[in-house]
């Protein structure tokens, strides 16, 4: 297994900067960031969070590479840094969609000799901007990993060990292909409904008459609308498959309600409850 000593971080946003303040507080390695917001970089440097900005220089001493911005940067910022990432390190996106960037990025590792493996680490908030990371963001949250053919143990190994030092609770291994079916329900769904939710005439009207049903259903609608769209597109056909399979559903309510049948109504809550009272703890 290998010791991670250094660590260069692109993207120094919510998840990247969470990152680099991770890795600084919980382990000893380096920390080198770049992001293209000049006062992240500032705020990054200031803090602590980082130890320098990610250089040309100092990308070639980068046992391992995380990168956290959107689908499509990503893609073009691994492209024009290829030749300047080691054959020695081990580059892992942090990005919510896998399969995009999977078919883009892993023929280039493949031919300039690097070790790709997708990631996405399970965990985040409603707010974006280095000034909302934390260093604690990802305390035993999930931590997915999608590596290929060209990964060995040694290197999963080394993986997992080090996400694992940084708090979180575990590490799944998966595909890009099932990664990215399951979280279009697990994710990108629960933002699309919430998006829809509170475009609702009623929400106008809400003050003095909510709780805690409609913070939950409401928290992610303040999402950045470029990022979600671009996983969406990206993942289009799972999403449509999950979006179809929602309101199927719902019109089943609807035409109970209006069909003035109160056991069909019923019979649906119970199935619904029915189906989460047996969903596995760890997954409530």
């Amino acid at each position: 297994m290998k010791t991670i000593r250094t660590v260069g971080i692109v993207g120094l946003g919510l998840i990247g900067g969470s990152m680099a303040r991770s890795v600084r507080k919980h382990t000893i390695a380096k920390v080198y960031g770049y992001d293209l917001n000049p006062d992240a970089m500032s705020l990054a440097e200031l803090s602590g969070a980082i130890d320098g900005p990610l250089t040309e220089e100092n990308l070639k001493e980068c046992d391992l590479l995380m990168i956290a911005i959107f689908p499509k940067a990503l893609v073009e910022w691994v492209r024009n840094h290829a030749d300047d990432i080691p054959t020695t390190a081990i580059l892992v996106d942090l990005c919510g969609v896998k399969q995009y960037i999977y078919d883009n990025v892993s023929p280039i590792a493949r031919e300039k000799g690097f070790l790709y493996v997708g990631g996405h680490p399970m965990a985040g908030k409603e707010v974006s901007g280095f000034t909302n990371s934390d260093a604690e963001l990802y305390k035993d949250a999930s931590m997915i990993l999608c590596p290929d053919d060209t990964a060995n143990i040694d290197d999963l190994d080394t993986l997992k060990a080090f996400y694992l030092s940084l708090g979180f609770g575990e590490v799944v291994f998966s595909t890009p292909e099932e990664h990215d079916r399951i979280i279009a329900y697990t994710s990108q769904l629960a933002h699309a409904a919430s998006s829809a939710y509170i475009k609702s005439p009623t929400s106008r009207q809400r003050m003095g008459f909510t709780a805690g049903s409609y913070k939950d259903m409401t928290r992610v609608a303040r999402l950045d609308p470029e990022m979600w769209t671009q996983l969406f597109m990206v993942n289009r056909e799972n999403m449509i498959g999950e979006l179809q399979e929602l309101v199927d559903n719902l019109t089943g309510y609807l035409e109970a309600l209006k069909a003035d049948d109160p056991e069909q109504l019923k019979k649906l809550f119970e199935e619904g409850r029915d189906l989460k009272v047996t969903e596995p703890i760890e997954n409530c």
